[in-house]
């Protein structure tokens, strides 16, 4: 049951006790699905760091969820970061249709339409803080998540900052078609030449109608935060400054990824391991490709099959994760269970598939698979946390989107970072992706040369990421710049 922010809950208490000592407090609300979840968990890490308390917004449900799943470090054991619960609205909660020809998770739907159930909650919440904050509160919200915070412009102090969950790449390709290619400040020939792909099958109808309504309040607040680098977004950072200076906002933007944790440790404290990470110990270096579409993704059977045919006849190494896509919550498993089950029988020889590989139907901890030596590759379907993920932990990516943003990260990954090997062209996204040319991606990406010099290049850039968040490093001194905003 969510705790009621009108009553001394032990944790209102620990925050009427500790507050005197701070001057800002944040809350971070994320938008309740995996890869929105997952980031603003990772940024409550970094932000704690700080000697800030951080207080993490969302549903019961959501909330365990981010707990559950988030990856190289136990948020339980962060003293600075807390768990506030919203009350839970009901929403259905159906499996995702993998035969739809739009691939976007439409299933997801009434969860997202039941967002806006939270604003009352979240507006009482905030009133609640702000009467024993010593001085500021910062709301660091989704963008989607833009009329559920609205209501802090009545709060004398608060304020709020929106996070964008995408590349800069991708908000530089809408600014960019929203001028029809005509804005003069961008001087780079290769980017004007870039074949950006369209977003027709990226959205349904019925999220592009939510990402309208969001927008009006996305205006309301003091700037933005991207989870990306100046390393290697620096171009597209410049662009969105300059799009907001010419448009008279004036607000500033700060890119302060990777927000997932750069340096792993082997072990858990209780010295276990997932199974996964046990069998890259026993192959040799960056020969093992890691296979996820994430957890808003369910390929239809064929796809499957095809998939499973060419991992086989590729002969390449492997690790997949073959799950179906999350429901609004993940806790409905009614029914979900016997559907993979079912799915994972029709896999074609699949003792002869497990003979060179792994087949993992569960959750994996993707970032510890990524950050092994023996991996040499990632079939994604280029998420932004897969994305970010990958890059940091220098592995080239073969391209695979099927939705949102995805289509144009491809791009960025490809084409401009030159990181990665497409696998489906967007223009060819209802078409069946056939065996033969995944085996022939795999080889291309992990067995030829021009592979190695991609894997080079993604090292190179994994580890000038990594140098960039340490001790006067850019994602470093951007991080700062934002905290002493936020402290002025």
């Amino acid at each position: 049951m969510a705790t009621d922010v009108g009553h001394s809950s032990p944790e209102h208490r620990h925050l009427e006790n500790g507050l005197d000592r701070h001057q800002v407090v944040v809350l971070m609300v994320p938008l309740p699905a995996q890869g929105h979840l997952n980031q603003l968990l990772q940024l409550s890490r970094l932000i704690a760091a700080y000697n800030i308390p951080v207080y993490y917004v969302s549903t019961a449900t959501h909330n365990r969820q981010a707990k559950l799943r988030v990856h190289g470090w136990d948020p339980l054991s962060a003293s600075n970061v807390h768990f506030r619960e919203l009350p839970t609205p009901e929403f259905a909660s159906p499996p995702l249709n993998p035969n739809a020809a739009n691939k976007f998770p439409a299933h997801l739907q009434p969860l997202f339409n039941s967002i806006s159930q939270l604003r009352q909650p979240f507006a009482a919440l905030l009133r609640s803080l702000s009467r024993i904050a010593a001085q500021r509160i910062v709301i660091i919200h989704d963008s989607m998540m833009s009329s559920v915070v609205q209501d802090f412009v009545s709060i004398p102090n608060a304020e709020s900052y929106v996070f964008h969950s995408v590349s800069a790449f991708a908000i530089f390709c809408y600014f960019w078609e929203e001028t029809e290619k005509t804005f003069t400040q961008l001087d780079d020939n290769k980017l004007r030449e870039l074949q950006i792909p369209s977003l027709e099958d990226c959205f349904t109808e019925e999220f592009m109608e939510l990402i309208a309504r969001e927008h009006k309040c996305v205006g309301l607040s003091s700037g933005s935060l991207f989870n990306s680098s100046r390393e290697f977004e620096g171009k597209f950072m410049g662009f969105i400054e300059k799009m907001s200076e010419s448009s008279s906002q004036n607000k500033k933007h700060w890119a302060i990824g990777p927000f997932n944790p750069v340096n792993l440790t082997r072990k858990n404290e209780d010295g276990s391991r997932h199974e996964s990470l046990k069998w890259l110990d026993k192959q040799p270096p960056k020969s093992v490709v890691f296979v996820s579409f994430g957890t808003t993704t369910s390929l239809p059977d064929e796809q499957i099959k095809n998939l499973a045919t060419g991992l086989e006849q590729s002969e390449v190494k492997f690790i997949w994760v073959f799950r179906d896509a999350d429901r609004g919550d993940i806790n409905s498993v009614a029914g979900s269970d016997q559907d993979r089950i079912r799915r994972s029988c029709e896999l074609p020889d699949e003792g002869l598939i497990e003979e060179r590989g792994m087949i993992l139907r569960d959750w994996a901890p993707q970032l510890e698979i990524l950050n092994h030596s023996a991996t040499g590759g990632f079939m994604s379907h280029c998420g932004w946390n897969s994305c970010m993920e990958s890059i940091s932990m220098g592995v080239p990516i073969a391209a695979w989107p099927m939705h949102s943003d995805q289509p144009r990260n491809a791009v960025l990954i490809t084409q401009v970072l030159k990181i990665g090997i497409t696998v489906k062209d967007w223009a060819r996204r209802h078409e069946v992706v056939e065996a033969g040319t995944i085996s022939m991606a795999l080889r291309r990406l992990m067995l030829s040369e021009e592979g190695e010099e991609m894997r080079r290049r993604a090292a190179e850039l994994g580890g000038a990421v990594r140098r960039s968040v340490e001790e006067g490093g850019v994602t470093r001194l951007e991080f700062d710049s934002f905290i002493s905003h936020v402290r002025r």
